[in-house]
């Protein structure tokens, strides 16, 4: 599906999102300006390469830690309160830095324990983020300010990490930390001028458990998110090597340090680059077109890393790069924000995220070990192998290129009929629906249903069956359990366009005049466990 086209910087005319999206550029600089300043306080406590390799784990590993808990929170709660408890936290971490450094105190574990915590912080901020997008711009406008978010970090990775050199240089590492700490305030004065319209609901909120499988379920049973998350770990697998290895390159140019700033800055120009063009690329090809091309121009950047030791050859090649990583990764995370709907976005972006460090922290190991046996020019070519491999699975999976779902509420279901109001915790839920089909519309019947199958799923079932009647083959149940009533009602609410869409199908498949009927069922004994249910009426099946 080829988008209409629009400019990149068109969601900039929406004045909350400009005034967020200034704010956060703001912020990223100072974040990379504080890489820098805990790199250089590190090295100046502790020579061990260890300890500095070690503040990027201690940032990263909370995201696979309480990344699921995170995206799960961020759908539960008021997305806009949670950024700013976690944009809050993320300052008074970095201010915590600057007060031991000024202080003269600071010790490399205080160093690893501050970057945990604010890795923590980020873990919680991140899916928020990510999902409060659609909630300042219209759906046209999606893509362009997802492109723009791209944009924003890709400007930061390009001048943060040169200006906090600079500062570092002539006043030290506190005055950085100091920079970035005052950062913080600018976002969440604008998310303390955001007034943002909650989703209505008579319904309590999720538990954190349920929530998280409720995540997880969906991205299972969830074909395109799958082929999104699959294509990116391939694309990031390889393209982190490239990343990973930018320093070895760096020296091996023969301008050390200057070398790498310069790759990587150029690497960082082509990523705005290609923000500026990819309105262009997605007004004329299909996204699987895009996400193909991306991989191959990146596979290019590769050989020519492996290939080339000039400056003024590499740093035009990682030009390309940039315009190639950022027209991939945009790509793909537009279609997973397009693949779930609201109720479970963050959940999904949680995943994506995790999957996303996944890949870079696969890649980075993968391919430094390549180096370290066969060479830096080796692992360059073997990356770019790898990422034409990658274009090829693009190429026939195609992770972009589905119909977006219309995951709009269609309310058209009728609320169930009970003779007394049900506790909300009481389950599971057993419902039954009964289908008369003719003898020709069958396997046309059995094919829809297996599509609205997969939606049951998805969306809450924990199990889902079909079954016909052996005495009138015309005759068809269909059964699915959900956990408690609470989540049978939530289903009502969140129930699709798409649904509508399916059930249609559906119904023009039933025997003209036959009625669609539905019954709900509670199990009598609520105090068992859901899966023991489960498990139980499997067992009776096979019996």
């Amino acid at each position: 599906m080829i988008s209409e086209a629009r400019s990149t910087w068109s969601p900039l005319s929406y004045p909350i999102f400009r005034a967020i999206w200034i704010a956060s550029t703001a912020s990223h600089i100072g974040s990379y300006m504080t890489d820098v300043g805990q790199g250089w306080l590190m090295t100046s406590l502790s020579p061990s390469p260890l300890m500095v390799s070690l503040l990027l784990t201690a940032e990263s590993l909370p995201f696979f830690v309480f990344g699921l808990p995170a995206g799960a929170l961020a759908d539960t709660v008021d997305r806009r309160h949670l950024l700013i408890l976690s944009q809050l936290a993320m300052g008074i971490a970095v201010c915590a830095l600057a007060i031991v450094t000024f202080a003269g105190i600071a010790a490399p574990w205080m160093l690893l324990t501050l970057a945990f915590v604010l890795g923590i912080a980020t873990a919680f901020n991140d899916p928020a983020w990510q999902a409060v997008i659609p909630d300042l711009l219209p759906k046209e406008e999606l893509a362009g300010g997802i492109t723009l978010s791209g944009v924003s970090v890709n400007v930061a990775r390009a001048f943060g990490p040169a200006v906090g050199g600079l500062i570092v240089a002539a006043a030290g590492p506190a005055i950085v930390f100091v920079l970035d700490g005052l950062s913080y305030i600018g976002v969440i004065a604008v998310l303390l001028a955001w007034r943002r319209e909650a989703a209505a609901s008579t319904l309590p909120p999720e538990h954190m458990l349920p929530a998280i499988r409720a995540g997880l379920r969906f991205t299972r049973h969830s074909p395109p998110l799958r082929r999104v998350l699959f294509a990116t770990f391939f694309f990031m697998v390889c393209g982190a090597g490239v990343m990973a290895l930018m320093p070895v390159l760096g020296r091996e140019t023969g301008f050390g340090a200057l070398g790498y700033g310069l790759l990587l800055g150029s690497l960082g120009i082509g990523a705005v680059t290609g923000g500026a063009l990819l309105s262009h690329f997605r007004s004329t090809l299909a996204p699987e077109m895009i996400v193909t091309a991306g991989f191959v121009a990146f596979a290019a950047a590769a050989a020519g890393a492996g290939m080339l030791r000039q400056l003024y050859f590499l740093c035009p090649i990682m030009l390309v790069g940039g315009v190639a990583w950022l027209a991939v990764l945009s790509t793909c995370i537009v279609a997973a924000q397009q693949a779930s709907p609201p109720w479970v976005r963050a959940r999904v972006l949680a995943i994506y995220l995790m999957v996303f460090q996944a890949g870079i922290a696969a890649g980075s190991a993968l391919w430094g070990e390549v180096a370290s046996w066969g060479g830096l020019s080796a692992a360059y070519f073997g990356i770019a192998g790898g990422l034409i491999i990658g274009a090829a699975f693009a190429l026939r999976l195609k992770p972009a290129a589905d119909r977006v779902a219309d995951f709009t509420p269609a309310h058209h279901w009728p609320d169930p009929v009970v003779t007394e109001e049900l506790p909300l915790d009481a389950g599971p839920i057993m419902v039954q629906v009964e289908y008369c089909v003719d003898a020709p519309r069958t396997e046309a019947f059995r094919t829809a249903m297996a599509d609205l199958g997969q939606l049951r799923r998805r969306d809450g079932a924990m199990q889902w069956w079909l079954f016909q009647d052996t005495a009138d083959p015309s005759q068809f149940v269909e059964s699915w359990l959900e956990a408690t009533w609470a989540e049978h009602l939530r289903s009502h609410e969140r129930v699709s366009v798409a649904y509508q869409e399916i059930e249609g199908r559906i119904r023009d498949l039933t025997r003209s005049g036959s009625a669609i009927k539905t019954r709900h069922f509670v199990s009598p004994d609520s105090t068992a466990s859901s899966d023991g249910v489960v498990r139980a009426l499997e067992g009776r099946m096979r019996g």
